[in-house]
């Protein structure tokens, strides 16, 4: 009988198990998922508290990209689908102490109507005329386009300006990713856009020529909160299969296969799907291939969340939309915040209010060392000093995530293509988990339930 490890419980592990209980129900197999901790599901958490929804985590996923989706309807939560509700979909941009909302029709910093930049207060002129020229300038953009990697500051850069990379570019992409704008590789965080300019040379044409349906929301997540997708699926796995505070200490190769050891023993498998974060990762596959560990080392940022929930939103009233980001040098901590009950329906009592606040980069270490109530009170000084007086709320919630966003460096594509060979050569091995092919649960989904597959085949 087939025996297959996995190490590291968070969404990737939990989802590799998954698949390979389904597949144990007509092909037997001998399972174990080692996590470190005294829960699954990694940075996906959510707790209920009264009729407060609160994410720890992600909130969501994006609806364009189908794997969570399809998993959630596989296990039976097709009822609990719940999607952004676009009509409110107004992001606003913290400049100079106050919000200012981006146009409407963007997708990240790009314009699907160019019409709505000439009459907003967030630009300056000279920025507008950089976004009308940049459709004049297609040919010469197409044909300047680099065959290599850059930066997304520089991608962006070339497009519209400095002004748009610092007012979008880098509060968006610190916000999604976690990494610096000038550091993060466009071919591997925005590849889409990439694609665009190699077809179009103007982003502006792309993304007027692409038909997008109006009714399919942005963002999707469920009635009851992600951790309930995490829930389905540990309920569907063996019991036995999960050890839960057991943390893999050590991993060697052989001609017979896997050694996996914790502190109690050291067992043999088939297989290994590597799903813990990148840094055990690369601790662990040191000893087996000093190069496949320094393919893998790489920055990370931190994340502080924390999220307050109000039973009355008239207390703490805030603008239409979904929240707002914190650029640097506005001289705010804070790197974004959403007004979560704005942005899905069913997250708050009725006339309640919820906001989640966002501490990255070098504000989230230094918070990283304070305690909750040190944390909380920080957020509301922060939120005051943008929205108003904060009331006191009915919920807190605070979740400290340590170098939980691996940073996609210029050039990562290449270094995940060699790594993905050496990993091919050494055979047995898949590596899981937001360090190498995508950061958002659909893209851990995809990748787990594949490796599973192929982990119980032998063969990649």
């Amino acid at each position: 009988m087939r025996r297959i490890a996995i190490v590291g419980g968070g969404v990737a592990g939990v989802a590799a198990a998954y698949e390979l209980a389904r597949i144990h129900q007509r092909h037997p197999l001998q399972v174990v998922l080692f996590e470190s901790s005294a829960r699954v599901g990694g940075v996906v958490e959510t707790v209920r508290e009264g009729e407060f929804v609160i994410e720890c985590g992600p909130d969501g996923w994006v609806t364009e990209k189908p794997w969570a989706l399809e998993l959630a309807e596989e296990l039976g939560l097709g009822g609990e689908l719940v999607f952004s509700d676009d009509a409110r979909r107004k992001t606003y941009v913290l400049q100079s102490g106050r919000l200012v909302a981006l146009p409407d029709g963007m997708r990240m910093m790009v314009p699907s109507i160019l019409e709505n930049i000439d009459s907003s207060e967030l630009f300056s002129d000279s920025a507008k005329r950089a976004y009308r020229n940049e459709v004049d300038r297609a040919e010469e953009l197409k044909v300047g386009c680099s065959n290599g990697d850059e930066s997304v500051a520089e991608f962006i850069r070339r497009h519209f300006g400095e002004e748009v990379v610092e007012k979008i570019g880098a509060p968006l992409l610190s916000g999604v990713f976690g990494g610096d704008a000038e550091k993060l590789s466009v071919r591997a965080v925005m590849a889409p856009f990439a694609a665009m300019e190699r077809e179009h040379g103007s982003l502006i044409t792309a993304l007027k020529m692409q038909s997008k349906s109006p009714h399919n929301a942005v963002f999707t997540t469920l009635s009851s909160g992600m951790g309930t997708i995490i829930d389905r699926m540990v309920a569907t796995i063996p019991g036995e299969w999960i050890r839960r505070n057991d943390a893999v200490r050590y991993l060697s190769r052989d001609e017979e296969g896997w050694l996996v050891g914790t502190m109690h023993e050291v067992e043999r498998f088939d297989a290994v799907l590597m799903a813990a974060p990148v840094d055990v990762a690369r601790s662990l596959i040191e000893p087996v291939d000093e190069r496949m560990a320094e393919l893998m080392r790489m920055e990370a940022s931190s994340a502080v969340v924390v999220a307050f929930g109000f039973p009355d939103a008239k207390k703490f009233p805030v603008p239409q939309g979904f929240g707002f980001l914190a650029p640097p040098g506005q001289g705010s901590l804070l790197l974004a915040c959403t007004f979560v009950d704005q942005k899905f329906p069913g997250r708050v009592p009725e006339g309640g209010r919820q906001v989640r606040a966002f501490f990255g980069g070098a504000a989230a270490e230094r918070l990283m060392r304070c305690g909750n109530d040190e944390i909380a009170a920080i957020a509301r000084f922060e939120l005051a000093r943008i929205l108003g007086p904060v009331p006191e709320p009915q919920v807190s919630v605070v979740r400290r995530w340590p170098r939980s966003l691996p940073l996609y460096a210029v050039g990562h594509l290449e270094r995940m293509a060699e790594l993905e060979a050496l990993v091919r050569a050494l055979g047995g091995l898949w590596l899981l988990g937001n360090g190498y092919r995508g950061v958002g649960v659909p893209d851990l989904v995809r990748d787990a339930r594949a490796a599973a597959r192929a982990a119980v085949k032998g063969r990649d």
